[in-house]
C-alpha cells in the first residue's frame, strides 16, 4: 500500500512539474510579445490588446502573470537589461591591474548600452519616466545603477592593490560609468550618429580609462610622443 501511495505522489509531482513548465513557457511567450510591442510602440502607445494579438490569451491571463501594464513593462525592462548587460567581467580580472579592470569593465558596459534593444529602451524610459517613476527606477537600478554597483564592488575589492580609498569606490565607479556613456551615447540615442564601430568603441573606452587613471596632462603627453 505504501508503494502505491508513493507512486501516486510521484505522478502528482510529475503533473505539477508539467503544469509549471507550461506556465513558464506561456509566460515567456507573453514576455516576448510584450517586448516587441513596447519597443515598437513605446509605453504609452503599447496596449495589452496588441500583446494578445501576438501571443493569444486574454487580459486576465496576462494580468495574472505580470500585473498591470506598468508592471509588465518593468518586467520587460529587467529582462532586456539582464540579457544585454549580462554578468560583469569580475571573474576575468582577478590579479589584473587597474587599467585592465577599467578597460574590460568599460568595454562590457559600452557594448551593452549601445545594443539596439538598450538604445530603444532608453529612449522610451526617458520619454515616460517623469510620469511613471517606478518604470524609471526599475530601468536605472537594473541598468546604469547595476553597472556602477558591480564596478564599485570590484574597485573596493582591489582598493589596497590599486591605491584606491575603499570609501570612494562607489563614487569613483559612478564617475567612470558616466565617462563611458559620455556624449557618444546621447548622440546615438538622438540619432545624430551611428553606434561606434568596434575600433571606435575601443578607442573611446581607452580614452576614458587614461583620463580616469592618469589625468588629462599625462594622456596628452602620451599622445604627443
Amino acid at each position: 500500500m505504501a508503494e502505491e501511495e508513493f507512486a501516486e505522489d510521484e505522478d502528482d509531482q510529475e503533473a505539477a512539474s508539467g503544469r509549471s513548465g507550461k506556465r513558464d513557457a506561456r509566460r515567456e511567450e507573453f514576455l516576448r510579445a510584450a517586448t516587441e510591442v513596447f519597443l515598437s510602440s513605446g509605453f504609452s502607445g503599447a496596449s495589452v490588446d496588441s500583446i494578445i494579438a501576438k501571443a493569444g490569451g486574454s487580459k486576465r491571463t496576462i494580468y495574472s502573470y505580470f500585473g498591470k501594464k506598468d508592471q509588465l513593462f518593468t518586467t520587460v525592462i529587467k529582462e532586456i537589461t539582464g540579457r544585454v548587460m549580462g554578468p560583469f567581467p569580475a571573474a576575468s580580472i582577478a590579479g589584473a591591474d587597474l587599467d585592465t579592470v577599467l578597460y574590460r569593465s568599460g568595454s562590457h558596459y559600452l557594448d551593452a548600452v549601445m545594443s539596439p534593444e538598450a538604445l530603444q529602451l532608453y529612449r522610451i524610459v526617458v520619454g515616460e519616466g517623469a510620469r511613471f517613476p517606478g518604470v524609471a527606477r526599475a530601468f536605472f537600478e537594473n541598468g546604469p545603477g547595476r553597472a556602477s554597483a558591480a564596478l564599485a564592488s570590484i574597485l573596493e575589492e582591489g582598493a589596497d592593490d590599486w591605491g584606491i580609498p575603499k570609501r570612494s569606490a562607489a563614487k569613483l565607479a559612478e564617475h567612470f560609468i558616466g565617462m563611458i556613456r559620455d556624449d557618444l551615447h546621447l548622440k546615438v540615442v538622438l540619432g545624430l550618429c551611428d553606434p561606434p564601430t568596434p575600433a571606435e568603441a575601443r578607442s573611446s573606452v581607452r580614452d576614458a580609462v587614461d583620463v580616469f587613471v592618469y589625468g588629462i596632462r599625462k594622456t596628452e603627453l602620451t599622445r604627443s610622443r
